[in-house]
């Protein structure tokens, strides 16, 4: 995601001060005359690296995901030292989007008890975590809205009250969401498909542009004006 986004960037007429993969690449003196950080590294490095941009003054956008357990800790922290966090489980402008949309929709099923419900997420074939943290976020979307699923598993599932995600890895796919509502007589998709990654990087500069000069936390809800 480092290599999408650079380009992206320096087209829109940004400056990159520092790369670095790990906290200990990390140089202070430099990181404090950055305006943003976008950290894409691994959840055994982003934690750390947030903290060094909430210490340096550095708002941050944080792509990586697999650390959320120390979302508690790491909100504390940006209270305490008036640091700025924007983290996105997706950065694409449409899939947050989709998101919402995928909300509505769960709203307007909600009675419809015809129906049933599952997500179906394809990516490539390096991806080794599944479901994707693109698909979790969607299937919560889901259970906030539809009262009779309780829970998801990365399964297909015959218990009525179990949203199914099911994965697929094939190669050189950068990223499909389907969520299908069926019924005996039709169904109804709602489907996402990721072309590149250039979308995904263009929203993570993006949402960088957005959260430049502020504090406190802040969603892809506020980047689009979705709230």
């Amino acid at each position: 995601m480092g290599k999408a986004i650079e380009p992206i960037a320096l087209e829109r007429g940004h400056e990159i001060v520092l790369k670095a993969q790990t906290s200990e690449e990390v140089d202070p003196q430099i990181l404090n005359t950055a305006d943003v950080a976008i950290e894409f590294t691994s959840p055994e490095s982003a934690k750390a690296n947030i903290l060094s941009c909430f210490k340096s003054n550095t708002p941050v956008v944080v792509g990586t995901t697999g650390w959320y357990e120390s979302m508690d800790e790491i909100q504390s922290k940006m209270k305490a030292q008036n640091g700025a966090l924007l983290p996105a489980t997706n950065f694409s402008l449409g899939v947050n989007i989709f998101f919402e949309i995928n909300k509505k929709l769960g709203a307007l099923m909600n009675n419809q008890h015809q129906y049933d419900v599952m997500i179906e997420e394809t990516h490539h074939t390096e991806k080794l975590d599944a479901p994707s943290g693109t698909a979790i976020t969607i299937g919560e979307g889901v259970l906030s809205e539809v009262d009779r699923k309780k829970n998801w598993v990365n399964d297909a599932s015959d218990e009525n009250e179990e949203l199914s995600i099911i994965s697929y890895r094939e190669p050189e796919v950068p990223g499909t969401h389907i969520v299908t509502y069926e019924s005996e007589v039709d169904a109804i998709k709602l489907e996402h498909v990721a072309h590149s990654r250039k979308g995904f990087a263009l929203g993570a500069v993006v949402a960088a542009e957005f959260l430049a000069g502020k504090t406190g936390l802040y969603s892809m809800k506020d980047v689009l004006n979705l709230n």
